[in-house]
């Protein structure tokens, strides 16, 4: 993995960036020591190190126990409880998983809406198929995964069997307490630890990741590798050229003291759409309080050019780019010739996509730096399990650097639970009568 930061010279000096790196150490450090805010949430700092060998053989037998019998693997869970696993999921499936037969089951989501649609179209999925599911919950108590969980059970026992059931639903929750780890200690149900250092937004390398990314067929233990080695990149060295974390976090500090307020992590491959969507989460959770954080938002290119794109161009300097950048795509498609050449794009002919692609990402952050638009663009050789790993760690580990920079705790997230008390008066939930509305 590479920062390339040759689009920033017009945006950050080399004595700003060298200013900033005294607080970017203090703040690793900080997380390193672990005597900063949220300190009892760091578990995942090393967690690549020192995650059990018998949790990935037990992930391991689960899947070769329900694999051969099921269609659709259903993932319950809202929040870092499920965009971690559909992040890497869908990084690595194809485009038209859902359309291709496969020895592997295809993995559906749920417990992350509310939408009556949604499961009523679940349920007709689920009449059709062989399934089994993964309740991902803490406290077990969470509106969105208990409703689901609630519906999705009530159909698996009508339509296997409360015994056979209880062999088709894993949980994964707290080691000791809460309603879901009850429910799976009275059912018996197969049941994975959620450390109670590890928040959900961190928690894509423990089983809440391991087990839907593992039940869809990808290598768990290669993602593993990659994290473990990018954080010794992250832990062992002090300079920018050798630690894409610090800069990265660097970089985006500055930017912020001088008013872009709005972080766009672009891609140029669809199939890292839901890697956006974890990181948002993540860096929105993170630094989302106080009054302060950048606003992370994403884009997918080039669909997205022909809508943001203007604003972005031409809006307000609010914002900066980050650009995920792939060097290598997995396949290769080239342009035919066509002799008629109505549609004007001859000149393209032989040429494959990815030199098209590439050439359509440089010359947009050309025009976007021209028009007054700093990017960053982190490099990635490929797309797989490995280097996914190292991207999950890489953004991990800048976020809790940021996070100390910007002075946050970037491990809580008070601001989440006032839709939930207006939901729960609005709902009459025992407890919450005659309290008003926040």
């Amino acid at each position: 993995m590479i920062i390339d930061t040759s689009h920033l010279k017009t945006f950050v000096s080399d004595a700003e960036l060298q200013a900033m790196r005294s607080e970017v150490l203090q703040a690793r450090q900080t997380l390193l020591n672990g005597d900063g805010k949220g300190n009892d949430f760091l578990g995942w700092v090393n967690l690549p190190d020192t995650i059990d060998p018998n949790i990935i053989s037990s992930i391991e037998a689960d899947v070769a126990r329900l694999s051969p019998k099921i269609k659709l693997f259903v993932v319950i869970g809202i929040g870092g409880s499920y965009l971690g696993a559909r992040a890497v999921i869908e990084a690595l499936q194809s485009e038209f998983a859902a359309a291709i037969p496969s020895q592997r089951p295809y993995i559906v989501y749920a417990g992350h809406t509310l939408s009556e649609d949604y499961y009523h179209q679940l349920i007709e999925l689920l009449d059709a198929y062989d399934y089994a599911t993964v309740v991902i919950s803490k406290s077990g108590t969470t509106t969105e995964p208990a409703v689901a969980f609630r519906v999705v059970k009530a159909h698996m026992v009508s339509k296997y069997g409360a015994d056979e059931a209880s062999r088709r639903i894993i949980a994964i929750t707290d080691a000791r307490r809460g309603a879901l780890h009850d429910i799976a200690v009275k059912e018996k149900y197969p049941m994975y630890v959620i450390p109670d250092n590890v928040g959900g937004s961190f928690s894509v390398l423990t089983p809440v990741g391991l087990l839907p990314i593992a039940m869809a067929g990808y290598d768990i233990k290669a993602l593993l590798q990659g994290a473990r080695d990018m954080r010794k990149v992250c832990i062992e060295n002090d300079s920018f050229e050798k630690n894409p974390a610090l800069l990265y976090a660097a970089l985006r500090n500055i930017l912020y003291r001088k008013g872009k307020k709005v972080e766009m992590l672009v891609n140029f491959l669809p199939n890292l759409k839901y890697i956006s969507e974890w990181w948002k989460q993540l860096y929105g959770e993170s630094e989302g309080k106080d009054g302060k954080g950048i606003l992370p938002h994403s884009l997918s290119f080039t669909t997205d050019l022909h809508s943001m794109g203007q604003y972005v161009q031409d809006g307000e300097r609010l914002m900066f780019e980050t650009f995920i950048s792939v060097d290598a795509p997995s396949h290769s498609v080239s342009i035919p010739m066509d002799e008629q050449n109505l549609d004007g794009i001859n000149y393209l002919v032989g040429k494959s996509l990815k030199e098209i692609n590439h050439n359509a990402e440089l010359g947009t952050v050309v025009a976007h730096c021209n028009g007054g638009v700093p990017a960053i663009r982190i490099v990635l050789p490929r797309v797989d399990e490995y280097v996914l790993g190292q991207l999950i760690y890489f953004f991990e580990f800048a976020c809790g650097v940021s996070g100390y920079t910007l002075d946050v705790n970037p491990f809580d997230q008070p601001g989440v639970e006032a839709y939930k008390k207006n939901m729960f008066i609005l709902l009459g939930k025992p407890g919450y009568e005659g309290k008003q509305l926040v």
